[in-house]
């Protein structure tokens, strides 16, 4: 992947929240709600808003 023999754990992990928005919206939601480690109801619900448009 991009020519390295290691990559980042972060650099996976955005790989695939982009490739899971455009493939599935709940796969993305519940992959980023772990991912992101959300705090609080609002950072998810922003997520949420953010995929529904």
């Amino acid at each position: 992947m991009l020519g390295l023999r290691e990559a980042a754990s972060s650099r996976l992990g955005e790989l695939a929240m982009r490739e899971l928005k455009n493939l599935d919206k709940v796969a993305y939601v519940r992959f980023a709600s772990v991912y992101r480690s959300f705090e609080d109801i609002d950072e998810f619900k922003t997520l949420v808003d953010e995929v529904r448009r």
